[in-house]
């Protein structure tokens, strides 16, 4: 497993970055050490987490498997989503954040959370305020590095600016969505991400597990998170989608990969992109998940891989400018 900076931190980071959000859920205690112990013997040091993962289990497996190796993992937490039925248990506010990250702390078992997320750009509460809580954070020594997901690349711009202006701690790195099915980040946010040197760790490189080889036009398993879950369905329900999953699933078996692996290798061979999230529930599929580190991935092969899908308009909508007819180059 190659280690890799994460943006412009100095911090180095395995490739791939294990999620954690089947750690009390699908994975028991017993399943989920195992899968952890995997990842380390596989050479991960990179865990993400989140308060509201299996009703925070996720965050207190996670805190009792890194106890005796805390100093050699990267782990993260988010904040937004609500982990209670109090009406202020949810958003970007500081009161939120100042009570949210004290409860991942003591799930945790730790005294510092290497990346702390807003998990979503709250839209009822100035940026100034949440980063300012962030920025206080930091100062406490509680949160080593601001980070953001789900953001648009404005907003994350905006958020840059106001901690530029501030002096506040700034955004070290995003977690956008990115995966074959779903290329929008390539428009602004994984541009804006190298622009500006930040680390992007994207989920759900599988699509939701659309890209794992199960699913097609004709071809539907009778359980999957894409049967299950609606928020899934509604995601990826577009019948291009399985379209693409079917042809990509052809193109990786006819050149002896996994469609898992070869669709995890993908995302990461954008150049913006520091570690893709996996995510298992079994050893099985951890493994073909790892797998994707080992897949030698050319200029060639992520063109070929990318022509099964189609390429999101520029920022501009300029199609032009993809094209000999262009101008004003410099």
């Amino acid at each position: 497993m190659n280690d890799v900076f994460l943006g412009r931190t100095g911090v180095k980071v395995s490739a791939l970055c294990f999620g954690t959000m089947s750690f009390g859920a699908e994975a028991d205690e017993a399943g989920s050490a195992a899968l952890f112990k995997a990842c380390r013997d596989a050479g991960v040091n990179f865990f993400d987490c989140a308060d509201i993962y299996a009703g925070g289990r996720s965050e207190e497996i996670l805190g009792r498997l890194i106890r005796d190796c805390r100093t050699e993992v990267v782990i993260t937490s988010k904040v937004y989503f609500a982990a209670s039925k109090d009406v202020n248990a949810m958003g970007a506010s500081r009161r939120h954040i100042m009570e949210s990250v004290e409860g991942s702390l003591k799930r945790l078992g730790t005294d510092r959370i290497d990346l702390y997320f807003i998990h979503r750009f709250d839209d009822q509460t100035p940026l100034e305020e949440t980063l300012r809580a962030m920025d206080d954070l930091v100062r406490q020594g509680k949160v080593l590095y601001p980070a953001v997901s789900n953001f648009a690349a404005w907003q994350t711009a905006k958020a840059l600016g106001i901690s530029a202006r501030e002096g506040y701690a700034p955004l070290s790195c995003i977690q956008p969505m990115y995966s074959l099915v779903k290329r929008q980040a390539e428009v602004e946010i994984l541009p804006m991400a190298l622009s500006e040197g930040l680390g992007v760790i994207p989920y759900s490189p599988l699509g939701g597990g659309l890209l794992s080889g199960k699913y097609g036009v004709q071809k539907r398993p009778e359980s999957g998170r894409l049967t299950a879950h609606k928020i899934s369905q509604t995601r990826y329900g577009d019948a291009l989608y399985y379209e693409v999953a079917e042809k990509f699933a052809e193109f990786a078996r006819e050149r002896g990969h996994h469609p898992a692996a070869l669709a995890i290798a993908w995302v990461a061979s954008h150049p913006a992109v520091t570690a893709p999230i996996i995510g298992a529930r079994t050893m099985d599929q951890l493994r073909t998940c790892l797998a994707a580190a080992a897949i030698p991935m050319t200029a060639e092969l992520r063109g070929a891989i990318s022509a099964l899908s189609p390429e999101p308009p520029p920022a501009t909508d300029r199609n032009e400018e993809r094209t000999e007819f262009t101008f004003g180059v410099r």
